[in-house]
């Protein structure tokens, strides 16, 4: 397997890899839990994204945070540029193209971008570009690097809007997109302990009413649904890919009352926790 090509400095660090249908079972998307990703994926590809699975028709883009990523088959070469917040998060400007802009942790939980053919050609000279700096390991590479991967995320973020908010499915005025945004930067940080629309608007400096009905405007789920969803994902991480019992999950989870989440989880999901541990094999499938 090829070696990885790492910057670090004190704290800032970012690293590429190259995957192919040599290596592909050394692939393990735990190595790379605690970092953001940027996963370049050629056509052929079949992987799993937490409980969804894919199978890529057309180069992708994926972007992932703390999802789980499991590589099943593939031939050509896919990339993964994995770092941490320190080497490239803007929270500042360009909330957009930031860490927590629209390709991660969006409320519509889309982590992909399909990719026609001369945009191929530009995503993966970019990745090039990385590269050859994480070789040349010049004084300037990490400037360098940050600019290249800037322009990733702005091409991406770009194709992402075209594809998934200019629809007659899903039609978001700019002015409200900052809303969806900052709910589900906020709902990722806090879903563990704050569980009701409630908490979420008073984050957002708005009525509860008022958070519930721009998402009943634009035909979305409710807020309360939102985060009972994301909730769910966390449950169900823990019970398929930890040895964590139910009970503990559910504290881990912020539910005191162990039955109440037992409830909750099968109503939702028409399963119990403990069957769901059991006997899961199966998720959502995808071809892009």
């Amino acid at each position: 397997m090829p070696q990885p090509l790492i910057f670090e400095d004190q704290y800032k660090r970012l690293g590429l890899e190259i995957f192919s249908e040599k290596n592909l079972e050394n692939f393990s998307g735990d190595h790379f839990k605690t970092d953001i990703k940027v996963f370049f994926i050629p056509s052929g590809y079949q992987l799993t994204v937490d409980f969804n699975h894919y199978k890529t028709q057309k180069p992708s883009l994926f972007f992932l945070t703390n999802q789980h990523l499991n590589l099943q088959k593939g031939k050509e070469e896919s990339m993964l540029l994995y770092y941490n917040r320190d080497f490239y998060c803007i929270q500042i400007h360009d909330k957009e193209v930031a860490c927590d802009g629209l390709l991660f942790h969006n409320v519509f939980e889309i982590p992909f971008v399909e990719l026609d053919a001369p945009e191929t050609i530009r995503i993966k000279e970019l990745f090039k570009n990385i590269k050859d700096e994480l070789e040349w390991k010049d004084s300037s590479a990490e400037e360098m690097i940050r600019t290249y991967v800037k322009q990733i995320i702005i091409r991406a973020t770009r194709k992402w809007k075209k594809q998934n908010l200019d629809n007659d499915m899903v039609r978001i005025p700019g002015s409200e997109l900052d809303i969806f945004r900052d709910f589900s930067r906020h709902l990722e940080i806090h879903f563990r302990e704050k569980h009701h629309v409630a908490d979420y608007a008073d984050l957002l400096h708005l009525a509860p009413k008022t958070l519930t009905h721009k998402f009943k405007n634009l035909n979305l789920d409710s807020p309360n649904q939102f985060i009972i969803n994301r909730i769910l994902l966390e449950a169900k991480r823990l019970l398929y890919y930890t040895d964590k019992p139910v009970k503990e999950v559910a504290y881990d989870l912020g539910y005191e009352d162990p039955a109440y989440f037992n409830r909750l989880f099968t109503n939702k999901t028409g399963s119990t926790p403990a069957n769901f541990k059991k006997n899961y094999s199966s998720g959502k499938k995808y071809n892009i």
